[in-house]
């Protein structure tokens, strides 16, 4: 099975779906991320916030934010190798980069667009533990 990693910026919580203004991209890769792990695919995600180290001890990602700073993260890697740089994987990409069927990513079969995406993510929890927000 294929390892793939997402290193992403500092961000308030690990998945960044805090606050009134949620990003439809973070909602986006949350729920993919959740149906990967529902099918038996897990995918390791870190932000600068929560796990400095993990960008600390992986020599890539070290280099890469030396010589381009955080502005350009996330950072993709699959079989520790950089292969997506500064955005996230579409569906598609997903997909074809862990040779998975279309269907493990999205449950109900339809991909939402961005205006399903955002009524979805209104609500009055942020979801945060602590209270970071």
């Amino acid at each position: 099975m294929k390892k793939m990693q997402i290193f992403e910026p500092a961000m308030c919580c690990s998945t960044g779906l805090c606050g009134v203004g949620v990003d439809p991209e973070l909602l986006r890769i949350s729920t993919v991320l959740n149906s990967l792990e529902k099918n038996g695919f897990k995918t390791d995600r870190f932000n600068l916030t929560d796990a400095p180290m993990e960008f600390i001890n992986n020599r890539k990602i070290n280099d890469f934010i030396y010589a381009n700073g955080d502005e350009k993260l996330p950072v993709i890697t699959l079989d520790g190798e950089i292969i997506i740089e500064g955005r996230y994987p579409s569906n598609e990409e997903f997909s074809r980069l862990l040779d998975i069927p279309d269907s493990f990513l999205n449950m109900d079969g339809e991909e939402k667009n961005e205006e399903e995406v955002k009524m979805d993510s209104k609500s009055d929890d942020c979801g945060c533990s602590g209270g970071c927000c």
